[in-house]
């Protein structure tokens, strides 16, 4: 951080893909009537993270924008291509060393998958965690932590100090739904009262933080060509958070024989719970589902001492920046 910060935003992100419409039709909203969103006094940066792509109605042009904020790929000058580039423009413009930086990032996402209303983290910072637990005990959210998958990397709030993902579903994809949206300010609110009263120094955070961390992806069954073999078992469609046993069918050929789950080594005994089960848009990074293992963790004081001390620092609407 620099050594005279200005007073710090919360950057609020929709659009990161093009092709979800809920966030950034919410976002036009707020910016046109500020007082839509309950932003208990903290003052915002409203964002749409991929106006290109979504004036196309596409996930993105070239590349993933959500896959576009590792430091080697933002640093390296032989790279181009204009969603490198809008990550760039993002963390020029927006990020922590910017002339009016954001300390704290919300990306608003849209899944095809049955996720509800729903958390994504990366990784283990106290921060995130901290904000995680404070809107779990708000709204009972379920969290997926998505850590230890070295194909899937360089996501958009990992360049700030504190972020998740607000994922709500399922919507298809390019469809706005009231639900969907009404959902997402619920999420939104909460997570801006969470920094409110980490700033008041007011935040009270459960005993337990329940998690869902990622152990590994599956791909649909496939033929020597690459194309699929199989699809989804209608038994799983629409069935995240919920436990999946060995034997379960988890995918059905082109005659409708069902294919039994078997776990992958080292999880032959242990449930394991589905997330973002057949969401469109992982079929090309080769993700029919991924699996995770629930687990309960103890919350930390210093997670609360760090989303203190980082919620310090944000500005109040209508304060001096």
């Amino acid at each position: 951080m620099r050594s005279n910060p200005a007073p710090a935003r919360v950057l609020v992100v929709a659009g990161t893909h093009g092709n979800e419409r809920n966030a950034p039709w919410l976002l036009d909203h707020w910016c046109r009537h500020p007082g839509a969103l309950a932003s208990c006094g903290l003052d915002l940066e409203l964002v749409v993270g991929n106006p290109a792509a979504h004036a196309q109605n596409r996930r993105y042009l070239e590349r993933d924008l959500n896959r576009c904020f590792d430091p080697a790929l933002l640093a390296d000058p032989s790279l181009a291509g204009p969603d490198l580039q809008r990550a760039r423009e993002l963390v020029a413009r927006h990020g922590p060393e910017a002339d009016v930086p954001c300390l704290v990032a919300l990306d608003l996402h849209s899944t095809t998958s049955a996720m509800g209303n729903s958390l994504v983290i990366y990784g283990r910072r106290p921060t995130d965690l901290a904000l995680a637990a404070g809107l779990q005990a708000r709204l009972g959210l379920p969290i997926y932590l998505h850590e230890a998958d070295t194909a899937q990397t360089g996501f958009l709030v990992e360049r700030w100090p504190c972020g998740l993902v607000i994922e709500v579903g399922p919507v298809p994809q390019g469809v706005i739904t009231a639900q969907i949206c009404r959902q997402t300010q619920l999420a939104v609110e909460a997570a801006l009262e969470v920094l409110a009263a980490a700033q008041a120094r007011d935040l009270r955070l459960p005993p337990q933080l329940l998690v869902h961390r990622h152990l590994c992806s599956l791909d649909l069954p496939r033929r020597p060509d690459g194309t699929p073999a199989a699809c989804l078992h209608p038994a799983l469609q629409h069935r995240d958070w919920w436990p999946l046993q060995p034997g379960d069918p988890v995918f059905t050929g082109p005659g409708g024989e069902p294919i039994g789950f078997v776990p992958p080594p080292g999880l032959e005994d242990q449930p394991v719970w589905p997330v973002f089960v057949n969401e469109a848009a992982y079929g090309e990074k080769g993700i029919a589902l991924s699996l995770t293992r629930r687990e309960s963790w103890p919350v930390s004081p210093g997670w609360l001492q760090a989303l203190t001390e980082l919620a310090s620092q944000l500005a109040q609407r209508g304060a001096p920046l």
